[in-house]
Formats: structure tokens, C-alpha cells, sequence
């Protein structure tokens, strides 16, 4: 037989044909048996000698290769999809639609298994139990749902099973999450599972219990002292004992269980308050107010970040969210560790108990943010180690209040004491002047004429003290001139002297430009410098016994020219403005530039209430100085001026 081509065939190679096809067809399916066989899960065989807690990690399969919404489409998926489930294949955040399957076959006995998923926080879990290949039942889990639609009542997932003799058990679970997806199964007898139970209930009670005794503790504290430290200290305490009653399941379970959705935002919202007030907390105890200034902005700005990122939570996709948490709460550890120990290498007090503390928090920040990412495998549940290094930051800072406490109270004390002592000299003192009066009684008769002239010399002196204290109530502190209440007086009696005599009286008003700025930069102690420059410059210009300087208040000063009209008046305040302008003031090291503002007016002052609106004129002038520019002179344009 010849086909095209000029290939020839003979009729026994035809026969052979078929043949070669059936083999090759046989040969086909043998691969594909021994295939479906490599990817068919290997159940888990137990009997009722086997022991009592088994991980079926070791048991537990994983698809690869679809999204499937219902059973029957993840039924119907190629074997080949399925794979060995693997520690490393759920190590991230947010999962939708992910399938996994066990399979428990029971030979002989009548056994009862708990599974326990040890993941409380997992949004939805769908099992699926197929009792030889028949689905039997369809349970629904998650902390999405109502807390008591569980099977049993727990803080985490426990679903009991009955397996009788020769019977194949399958298990699906589909799982859709926003969070971690770590699935930690284990199956469980009864017993064995109550024991670690309430082994797991009791470390949880103590750690949960201890903060809440601290932050009790520093709320009592705070309420009692007034002081910032132990209020910020609290807050922090409180918020993080509801992070973590949260993470373990405790906070859904007894304080909101039928509002799952508190559940879903309660653990993102409570990690941006335990940052801010871990942060103020820090200003607080490192002092960083009178240290450093720029470690001071550096936690204001982050205070700010974390109170933001409050509001920004439900705005945020969730799991693009607990990345942002993880990252933010491992760069702030980070920052307030590098300020600990500046400040402790700097021989602060208390700074290297805080430095041991924030250690402790960073390791735990990252070995959780590594198990998070999947870089690491520690075969632990990824919040755990920072729930360890937050509680051990916990106790080490209550010890660091504890003993600023204790310092506190002794430098109380102290000062007690000194008051006890001091008054013990008063009274010694007071005893012994008694004394004396009554020896200076006995000899008063045969001295009248000393006495007489000792008591003259000494109500002089006495006047003469009375004086010096009588001025110093009219001086201010900081700067040396004229209070606020001698510029009221003197500008009452100053104004009827124009009155009566029919002379013109100015005032200036004087106000420090950008004195904010210069707060901010230079630190009040900065600003206090320069209130006390410009009074000096002040003193110096204005040399009339009669013109008075005073500190009006806060960088005001106020200035009274009697006899003054409203020329003389603008030259003063111009020789002030320039004179104020000259100064080259430093402070830290660095240049200070200042520049006032001023206000004048001036008039023959015709009636009591005269002088008041002479003053607000001076004001309004002053106002007007600022507008135009600062650093100027402006008059005011009142009728009752003295041109």
C-alpha cells in the first residue's frame, strides 16, 4: 500500500496501529492516575490511642490557582491546583477567597476532635465537613459575625467533630480576611484542649489584669497630683490593655459581642492613641521641653501624624492600613529609642531605664512586622512578640514613674522638713526676743532717753524700709521699670496735673514685633531676654525725672510724657524705635533681631475719663503702626491732639 508522499505502508503495520494506540492511551491514564494520586490529599489517620494535640499543618492543603466563591467550583478544580500547605504561604496581610483543605480518617473508634483555629481575629471562615465525600454541614465563623453565632463559645475558633468507625472526614475552609491570615489548626481532644484552655485564659488574665491595675494605678495617680506624666502614662496604658484584650479575643467576647463592627476598627484606631500618648509621655519623661527642642518638635509633629491617622482609618483600605500601623509604629519605636539613649548618653536621669524599655518594644515591633512580611517563620502568632514587648515597656516605665515618684515625694519632704526646721528658728528666735523684751523691760525706767532715741533711729529705718518695699510694689520683676498698677496711678494723677495746669501730655505705646517668633525660636528664657533689653534701652532714652516707663504687660510698654506735645512726642518714639532697632541682642549662640512698633498721642487732658481715651488712642496708633509694616511710629489722628 502506498500513501501520498511515496510513503509505503504495509498491511501488517496496519494492524499494528490500533494496538499502539491502545497503549499509548493506557500508558496516558496511568500518568494521569498517578498524577491525581501525587495531589490527592493525605488524610490524617488517628485512632484512639493517637495523641490528643496534633498540628495539621502537617496534613493541610492549599489551593493555588483559584478564587472559587462556592464549593462545588473548588470541588470541580484540577487536582493539580492543590498543593502541600506550606508555613510560608500565608505569611502576609489580607486575603480574599482562600481555599484549604484536611482530610481525618478514623478506622476503628468512636472518637469526638475538636479543631481549633487560633486566629481570633480572622474576618470570615467557611468550613465545609464532607463525611466520605458527602458534604454534611456548613458552618460560618469569623469576628465579623455576632460573637455568640460560634459553635462554641471561645475567643478563638473551635468547631467539634464526632468520628465514627471507617468514616473519611474533609474539611474546606474558605477564608476572607483584611488582616493577618496566619492559620494556626490544631486538633484537640476535649480535655486536653480545657487545660490549655485555661492555661492560655490565665496568662492572658494576668497580662491584661496587670495593665489595668497600672493604668488604674497611673489614672489615681494623675487625678490626685495633677501631673501630666501620669495622665499621659494612663491614657497610654488603658488604650494599649484594649489593644491587647482585642488581639486575644478578650474585648469582643465580654465587652462588644453583638457589634462586630466596633471589632473590625477597634485594634487600627487604638494603635494611632497608644503612639500619640507613648509619644507625649516621652516629652513628659525625658524632660525634652528643657533638653532638646528639637526632639520636643520632632514628637509634636508625630503626635499630630498619629491623631490624624485616626480619622484617616476608616478612609484608609485595610490592609494598605495595617502596613501604614506596622511601619509607623516600628519607625516611632525607632525615634523614641534613638532619644532615649541621646539622652541617657547625656547622663539624664531615668533615661536609660526608658532607653531599656523602648528596647524591648522595638525588638518585639520587629520580629511582629518580620512575621507579618513572611521574612521570618517563628511559628508563633505574628502579634505576639510585640504584645510581650509592649507589656515588658509597660512595667519598666511604671517603674521609671515609680521612681520619679518616690524622688518627688523625698524632695517633698525635704522641703517639709527645711519648713519644720525653719520654723523651729523662728520660733527659738521669737523666744529670745521675748527675752530680751523683758530684760529691756526691767531696765526701761533707768534708759527712757536711750530708748527714746533707739526708737527714733529705728522708726527711721523702719520708713525707710517701708519706702524701698512701698517702691518695689510698683516695679515689675523682669524688667526693673514701672509696673502695670503704678501706670495706672501715675497717669490719673499725671492727667489731672494737665488738667489743672493746662499742659499738653503724650503717651506711647510700645509693642515688641513678631514676639511669638521669637518665643518659638529662641525659648522664653530667650523672650524674657529680650523684654529686658528693650526696658533697658527704654530707661536709657527717656532721662526726665518726670517721663515714666512701664511694662504694660506681656512685650508691651507703656510710656507717660507729661508736659510733652504731640512733636515731642513723635521724636521721642522715633529716638526709642531706632534705638531698639540698633541692638545686636544673642542668645544660644545665635543673632537676635528685634524691632518694635509704636503708638502716640497726646492732648491737653480735659476731663477724668480723658486720659483713658488718650491711651486707647496710643493703642489704635500703635495697631496702625503694625498694619503699615511694623517697625514704625504712628501718631493718631484725633481731633483733641495737640498739633
Amino acid at each position: 500500500m502506498k500513501l501520498k508522499h511515496g510513503i509505503k505502508v504495509s498491511s501488517r503495520n496496519i494492524k499494528l496501529v490500533p494496538l499502539l494506540a491502545l497503549l499509548l492511551l493506557l500508558n496516558l491514564l496511568i500518568v494521569g492516575i498517578s498524577s491525581a494520586a501525587e495531589h490527592r490529599p493525605t488524610p490524617l489517620r488517628i485512632t484512639a490511642t493517637s495523641i490528643t494535640k496534633i498540628d495539621l499543618t502537617d496534613w493541610l492543603y492549599i489551593n493555588t490557582a483559584t478564587q472559587a466563591e462556592q464549593l462545588g467550583q473548588i470541588r470541580d478544580s484540577a487536582t493539580d491546583q492543590w498543593r502541600k500547605y506550606k508555613p510560608t504561604d500565608l505569611r502576609y496581610i489580607g486575603a480574599k477567597n482562600v481555599w484549604l483543605s484536611f482530610s481525618i480518617y478514623n478506622p476503628t473508634d468512636n472518637l469526638s476532635r475538636i479543631i481549633a483555629l487560633d486566629n481570633p481575629l480572622l474576618d470570615s471562615v467557611e468550613l465545609f465537613q464532607l463525611i466520605d465525600n458527602r458534604l454534611q454541614s456548613v458552618t460560618h465563623m469569623g469576628d465579623s459575625l455576632p460573637f455568640y453565632q460560634r459553635p462554641l463559645l471561645s475567643n478563638i475558633f473551635l468547631y467539634p467533630i464526632e468520628l465514627a468507625p471507617n468514616e473519611l472526614h474533609t474539611f474546606y475552609l474558605k477564608v476572607n480576611t483584611k488582616g493577618s491570615i496566619n492559620l494556626p489548626l490544631v486538633l484537640w481532644s476535649a480535655n486536653d484542649l480545657a487545660q490549655e484552655t485555661e492555661a492560655q485564659g490565665l496568662t492572658h488574665g494576668l497580662q491584661i489584669g496587670m495593665l489595668v491595675a497600672i493604668g488604674l494605678f497611673s489614672l489615681f495617680i494623675a487625678l490626685a497630683s495633677g501631673s501630666f506624666s501620669y495622665s499621659y502614662y494612663s491614657i497610654y496604658v488603658i488604650a494599649l490593655t484594649l489593644l491587647v484584650a482585642s488581639v486575644h479575643g478578650v474585648a469582643f467576647r465580654y465587652l462588644w459581642p453583638q457589634f462586630p463592627s466596633v471589632q473590625q476598627y477597634v485594634i487600627p484606631l487604638t494603635i494611632p492613641i497608644i503612639l500619640a500618648f507613648s509619644l507625649l509621655f516621652t516629652e513628659k519623661v525625658l524632660q525634652l521641653k528643657y533638653h532638646s527642642l528639637s526632639m520636643l518638635r520632632c514628637c509634636r509633629v508625630l503626635v499630630s501624624y498619629s491623631f490624624v491617622l485616626c480619622f484617616l482609618v476608616p478612609l484608609i483600605p485595610y490592609d494598605v492600613l495595617l502596613y501604614l500601623l506596622v511601619l509607623s509604629v516600628f519607625l516611632i519605636s525607632l525615634i523614641l529609642l534613638a532619644f532615649s539613649a541621646i539622652q541617657a548618653i547625656r547622663g539624664q536621669k531615668n533615661a536609660r531605664l526608658y532607653t531599656l524599655a523602648r528596647f524591648g518594644l522595638l525588638v518585639g515591633t520587629i520580629l511582629s512586622g518580620l512575621i507579618y512580611l513572611g521574612l521570618i517563620n517563628l511559628n508563633i502568632m505574628p502579634q505576639t512578640p510585640v504584645m510581650i514587648g509592649l507589656t515588658f515597656e509597660v512595667v519598666v516605665m511604671a517603674s521609671v514613674l515609680a521612681i520619679r515618684y518616690s524622688e518627688e515625694r523625698k524632695a517633698k519632704q525635704k522641703i517639709q522638713q527645711e519648713a519644720i526646721e525653719q520654723a523651729e528658728r523662728i520660733r527659738e528666735t521669737r523666744e529670745e526676743a521675748l527675752r530680751a523684751e523683758a530684760e529691756a523691760n526691767e531696765k526701761l525706767e533707768q534708759m527712757v532717753q536711750e530708748r527714746t532715741l533707739e526708737l527714733e533711729i529705728t522708726l527711721r529705718e523702719l520708713n525707710e524700709v517701708n519706702q524701698k518695699l512701698l517702691e518695689q510694689t510698683t516695679l515689675d520683676s523682669l524688667t526693673g521699670v514701672k509696673n502695670r498698677n503704678a501706670f495706672d496711678k501715675r497717669l490719673v494723677a499725671e492727667g489731672r496735673i494737665s488738667r489743672r495746669q493746662q499742659t499738653p501730655m503724650a503717651i506711647l505705646m510700645l509693642d515688641i514685633d513678631k514676639f511669638k517668633a521669637i518665643n518659638d525660636e529662641f525659648g522664653h528664657l530667650g523672650g524674657d531676654y529680650c523684654i529686658q533689653s528693650i526696658a533697658k534701652v527704654l530707661s536709657e532714652q527717656l532721662k526726665r525725672p518726670t517721663d515714666l516707663v512701664s511694662r504694660f504687660g506681656g512685650e508691651e510698654f507703656a510710656i507717660i510724657l507729661p508736659n510733652t506735645d504731640i512733636e515731642g512726642a513723635m521724636v521721642v518714639a522715633e529716638t526709642v524705635r531706632a534705638g531698639i532697632d540698633e541692638l545686636e541682642l544673642k542668645w544660644d549662640s545665635k543673632l537676635m533681631k528685634i524691632s518694635a512698633s509704636l503708638g502716640v498721642s497726646a492732648a491737653i487732658i480735659e476731663s477724668d475719663d480723658h486720659p483713658t481715651e488718650l491711651l486707647e488712642l496710643a493703642d489704635k496708633a500703635l495697631y496702625q503702626a503694625k498694619r503699615n509694616g511694623r517697625n514704625r511710629v504712628e501718631q493718631s489722628a484725633a481731633e483733641t491732639e495737640i498739633v
